[in-house]
């Protein structure tokens, strides 16, 4: 194997290149979790390999003294399980079942840290097409990952980054070619940094994401903590309610370095599993943010009302539109003197009435509303209709509610719009500012938002009105008339030449 430094978009290309075996064979929607999978197998495995011949050179005349430190390192390999093993075997038949063992003897061998994360991804199955065809394919991807670009040794590679980096780079364009179901595991990254800016995360802070996917704004989160103050003292807490997503988001967080989570499998609104010790009560968190489902249909309407732990107290939302759910959800997980939250949802949350306008008055007049950010139309994957940011506070120092409408200031892009740097550094400083911006921002007291019946809507307080320049009619009159004698003296003229050329119109 070479040991030539690499970067990210040679290791960018070459994982998305291996997807060409599937293309024109499988959905995207199912081979990627096959890829993804395969991903993280390859890059355990290549820490594995560099580990153990770092101390084969050091200890080669000590094996068990090997083999007991090797059972020590942040994943253990059964003998046998590795990508190398699966690789050398590929062009014998049964591929597909070999591989599914590895992934089960990986599973055992390592605990608690990865179990159930390969429960529902299967490469012995007839997605793949028939015995021949499926081994095929299989021997195909094991070698596009086995070639020498895709050496992911830490020698070699020298940072988590570029292999997390490189499985975002997969989830996201994933993601593009995913229609409606994307939303289920991605936020797109520029919500994700807006988000983690807003939000503050600090040294010691606990992070929580109730519906998290494939925990991209968890990371987003723990990597803002990193660069403002170069510590690693936090911890990532999520839910997430598919279980194939959840996987996803267990691998991701692990290929990020980020050991330091508890990401947990189930439905956020009927079975909240983020527990304290007893099991009685919800963990309370410094940071809570979510890109929750829009307008959840079947959220747990029926159990609602008496719920275990309180969360709908404020009021029970509606039977097929479960944002308020998540928002009560998240509220009551908020830490009483540092808990801050961020959650994406659709515009009818700020203004829709019944059982969410009152949950809505009452979460305003506890002063828990800081800010309502309204986002373009067609950013997230999914959906193209606009969508807003809600950030809420336990600890204000007033009662005021900052309202921005950046929803006319994006890039567009073939398929979805996004936010530009400039775009995000904008928003940020108006939120921190505080101050009035013509057609742009807008600073609400509680007595403005009470008069409007609180109602959030946001054209209601920030005005994008732009007049119409008054038409001057006498002048358009004139400038008529003389048209139309420029009109007559070139029909003259063109009679003219066409008379000349043998036409007579008279």
């Amino acid at each position: 194997m070479t040991t030539t430094q690499i970067n990210q978009d040679e290791i960018n290309k070459a994982v998305w290149a291996a997807c060409d075996t599937f293309r024109g064979t499988v959905d995207p929607s199912i081979y990627k979790d096959f890829i993804l999978t395969m991903l993280f197998l390859k890059y355990i495995s290549d820490v594995y390999q560099d580990e153990y011949d770092k101390l084969v050179e050091q200890y080669g005349d000590n094996p068990e003294l090997i083999h007991a430190m090797m059972a020590k390192q942040r994943f253990v390999l059964p003998t046998g399980s590795s990508f190398w093993d699966l690789y050398e075997e590929r062009h014998k038949a049964g591929n597909g079942q070999r591989i599914d063992q590895a992934l089960h003897a990986i599973e055992e061998a390592n605990g608690t840290k990865l179990k159930n994360v390969f429960q529902d991804i299967s490469f012995n199955t007839d997605k793949l097409g028939q015995e021949k065809q499926k081994n095929d394919i299989l021997r195909h991807i094991l070698e596009d990952f086995g070639k020498d670009i895709l050496n992911l040794r830490p020698s070699r590679v020298g940072s988590l980054d570029i292999i997390g980096n490189a499985y975002e780079y997969l989830i996201k364009h994933f993601a593009a070619g995913s229609g409606k179901s994307a939303g289920e595991f991605y936020t797109p990254p520029e919500v994700s940094d807006l988000l983690a800016t807003i939000l503050e995360p600090t040294e010691g802070d606990q992070i929580c994401d109730p519906a998290c996917g494939s925990g991209s704004l968890l990371m987003k989160c723990g990597a803002m903590v990193r660069k403002n103050s170069g510590s690693k003292k936090y911890a990532l807490f999520g839910q997430e309610a598919i279980g194939s997503t959840w996987a996803l988001a267990k691998m991701n967080m692990f290929l990020h370095g980020e050991d330091n989570h508890r990401i947990e499998w189930g439905d956020t609104i009927r079975h909240p599993m983020l527990l304290d010790k007893e099991g009685t009560g919800l963990l309370h968190f410094d940071i809570v943010t979510a890109n929750p489902p829009f307008s959840l249909d079947k959220w747990g309407h029926e159990g609602a009302a008496n719920d275990e732990f309180g969360r709908f107290r404020r009021g029970v939302p509606p039977k097929t539109k479960g944002d308020y759910a998540f928002i009560s959800h998240m509220i009551e997980t908020l830490k009483p003197e540092s808990g801050r939250m961020g959650v994406v949802v659709p515009h009818g949350v700020l203004f829709r009435a019944s059982s969410e306008g009152k949950i809505r008055q009452k979460l305003i007049e506890e002063n828990l509303l800081d800010a309502v950010i309204g986002l373009p139309a067609n950013l997230f994957f999914g959906t193209n209709i606009p969508a807003a940011i809600l950030i809420f506070k336990k600890h204000k120092t007033d009662n005021n509610v900052m309202f921005i409408d950046a929803s006319r200031e994006f890039a567009k892009g073939t398929n979805q719009n996004q936010l530009t740097i400039e775009n995000i550094s904008k928003i940020i400083d108006c939120y921190k500012n505080r101050e009035c911006i013509d057609k742009y921002a807008y600073l609400a007291s509680f007595n403005e938002i009470e008069e409007n019946d609180f109602n959030l809507n946001i054209p209601r307080y920030v005005d994008t009105f732009e007049e119409e320049v008054q038409v001057d009619l006498v002048t358009v009159r004139a400038e008529r008339i003389k048209l139309q004698d420029e009109l007559k003296n070139l029909e003259v003229e063109m009679n003219g030449f066409l008379m000349e050329l043998g036409y007579d119109f008279k």
